[in-house]
């Protein structure tokens, strides 16, 4: 194959080339699916760079671990569940380090600050808001309300009933209008 050329092969037949030993196989896999991969990393971790260090891990073992891929999902729901498994996991690691992440801004350098300053609040106050949530509900509300998937989807990513995400939902929901409710005064 080529430099720019498309590779032909569904997921499936990508993770079974690379379980039988096609070296470029996986990497057509990854690059396939990467920014898709990266939103979920950064949308599930406290901040950008668990996010990677957990896209990282997820990688290497979906890598390590392609020939236990039992083929009863896509291959993009097992990746998927992988990738917010590690994100979750370095979640649990890091709360028990408590370390607080310094937040980063990516603001233009001559923008206008005073038009920005509104949407950089809200959504410090809605990330914040999610960081309040715990690991599971977050998980949830991401993929249903963030994600725009359905109960049924995201029960089968995440690996749970759909009772389980209904009532995550619901829990992380009401937590986020506690934790948000100053917004509806302002």
């Amino acid at each position: 194959m080529t430099r720019g050329s498309v590779d032909a092969r569904s997921d499936e037949d990508l993770l079974l080339a690379h379980v039988r030993g096609d070296p470029g196989a996986f990497a057509v896999l990854v690059e396939r699916h990467h920014a898709y991969l990266w939103s979920v990393a950064c949308r599930t971790s406290d901040n950008r760079d668990d996010a990677a260090d957990a896209l990282q891990d997820a990688l290497l073992k979906a890598h390590r671990m392609a020939d236990q891929f039992r083929a009863d999902a896509k291959v993009t729901s097992w990746l998927h569940r992988i990738v917010v498994n590690s994100c979750l996991d370095r979640i649990r690691r890091n709360r028990v380090r408590l370390s607080v992440p310094i937040p980063t801004y990516d603001v233009e350098p001559y923008a206008d600050e005073r038009d920005q300053m509104a949407a950089v609040d809200l959504s410090l106050s809605i990330g914040r808001a999610l960081d309040a949530l715990p690991p599971d509900q977050r998980a949830a509300v991401v993929a249903v309300d963030i994600e725009g998937m359905t109960i049924v989807d995201a029960a089968e990513r995440l690996g749970v009933p759909v009772g389980t995400i209904k009532s995550r939902c619901s829990r992380g929901r009401l937590r986020l209008a506690q934790i948000l409710g100053h917004l509806r005064d302002g």
